[in-house]
C-alpha cells in the first residue's frame, strides 16, 4: 500500500516581484468567487475546481513537448511532471463526482469555467511561463487551505464521513474499509506536491 502523507506544511511563496504578484492578485480573484459560489459546499467546490486544476499540466505540457522538438533538446523530464500532474488532477475530479454528485447547473459551470481557464492560461504560458507556474503554484496553496478546512469539517461532524468510492481506493491503493477522510488527506499530499514542483518550476525559470 502506498504510503500517504498526513502531516501537510500549509505554506506560501511570498511574491518577490511583479510577476508573482500578477500571479497571486490573480489566483485571490479566483478565490473570492470560488468561495462567494460554494460557501463551503467542498465537496461541489471540489469537482468544479479539479475540472480546473487539470488544465495546466496538460497545457504546459504541451507547450513544453512542443519546444522540445522545435529546439531539438531534452525538456529535462519537465512533460512527464507535467502531464503526471494533469492526470493525478483528473483522478481527483474522477473521485469527488462519486461524492458530491455535480447538478445541471455545475456542468455548465464546469464548461465555462473550463474554457476560460484553458484559453486564459494558454496565453499566460506563452507570455510568460514562469508567471504560469506561479500562479499553479498559488492555485495549490489554495487547494491545500481548502482541503485542510474540508477535513477540519469532516473531523468536527459537520460533514459526513462517507465511505470512499472504490476508484480513489484502488488509485491510492488505500484500505478497502477507507472513508472520505482518507480520501481528503490523499488529495491534500497530491496538491501539496504539486505546489511545490510549480512553484520549483517558477523559481528555476526566475533563475535562467
Amino acid at each position: 500500500m502506498n504510503k500517504v502523507v498526513t502531516d501537510i506544511e500549509r505554506t506560501h511563496f511570498a511574491p518577490k516581484d511583479f510577476s508573482d504578484r500578477i500571479a497571486y492578485m490573480t489566483v485571490r480573484f479566483m478565490r473570492f468567487f470560488a468561495d462567494a459560489f460554494f460557501a463551503g459546499r467542498y465537496g461541489h467546490r471540489a469537482v468544479v475546481l479539479e475540472t480546473v486544476a487539470a488544465v495546466p499540466g496538460m497545457v504546459a505540457g504541451n507547450i513544453q513537448h512542443l519546444k522540445s522538438l522545435r529546439r531539438l533538446k531534452d525538456d529535462d523530464g519537465w512533460i512527464h511532471t507535467l502531464l503526471a500532474e494533469a492526470e493525478n488532477e483528473r483522478m481527483h475530479l474522477l473521485t469527488f463526482i462519486n461524492i458530491a454528485k455535480p447538478s445541471t447547473f455545475e456542468r455548465f459551470l464546469i464548461i465555462i469555467a473550463q474554457g476560460m481557464f484553458y484559453n486564459g492560461f494558454f496565453l499566460f504560458y506563452l507570455l510568460s511561463n514562469k508567471t504560469a507556474h506561479r500562479i499553479v503554484g498559488y492555485l495549490e496553496e489554495e487547494a491545500v487551505h481548502s482541503y485542510t478546512e474540508y477535513l477540519e469539517g469532516v473531523d468536527s461532524g459537520k460533514y459526513e464521513n462517507v465511505p470512499a468510492p472504490q476508484i480513489a481506493i484502488d488509485y491510492w491503493q488505500l484500505p478497502q474499509d477507507a472513508r472520505l477522510r482518507e480520501v481528503i488527506i490523499a488529495v491534500r499530499a497530491d496538491e501539496a506536491k504539486h505546489r511545490d514542483v510549480n512553484h520549483g518550476f517558477a523559481n528555476t525559470l526566475t533563475d535562467g
